[in-house]
């Protein structure tokens, strides 16, 4: 459980929020510099907008929990003091990522064109394929059988 934690790629030592925003921000960059058909016109614009603050309160309350018990928030930092079971990850693993997604999902349904909808799905599979591996395995390492517990009771993601 004491082994050292390989260094993180470049990718995992960018934050997911910024690469969240980097992503809105193509995908802004992209509708504006062509004609997109909206591919879903919203009914209600304010649905989207529930969706997103849903989003954005989740991944807050995820990250007050880690600011409560004074652990890691950064996916590439070397170690996490604590594992965090409480709040929102009773219900997932991973509850800032979730509600990230949900953000851009919301922000997708409001715009409607499809550099909007390709967000988060390219959210989606950047954590879930490179950001959750490398943290799982971190945890595992640092904290041997209560994380293989904890992983075996509640799901990646819900």
């Amino acid at each position: 459980m004491n082994e050292a934690t390989p260094t993180a790629p470049w990718y995992l030592r960018i934050p997911p929020p910024i690469w969240t925003f980097a992503l809105l921000a193509l995908a802004y960059g992209l509708q504006s510099s062509f004609d997109w058909a909206a591919a879903v016109y919203t009914r209600s614009p304010l649905f989207a907008i529930l969706l997103s603050v849903f989003g954005l309160a989740l991944t807050v309350w995820g990250e007050r929990q880690f600011a409560a018990v004074g652990t890691e928030i950064l996916p590439a930092s070397p170690a996490n003091k604590v594992l965090v079971t409480s709040g929102p990850f009773r219900f997932t693993r991973n509850p800032m990522y979730f509600g990230l997604i949900t953000v851009t999902a919301g922000i997708a349904l409001y715009f409607g064109t499809a550099p909007f909808f390709a967000v988060p799905v390219l959210l989606f599979l950047l954590v879930n394929f490179l950001f959750i591996p490398f943290e799982e395995a971190k945890m595992q390492r640092q904290h041997g059988a209560s994380y293989t517990e904890y992983r075996a009771r509640v799901r990646r993601w819900l």
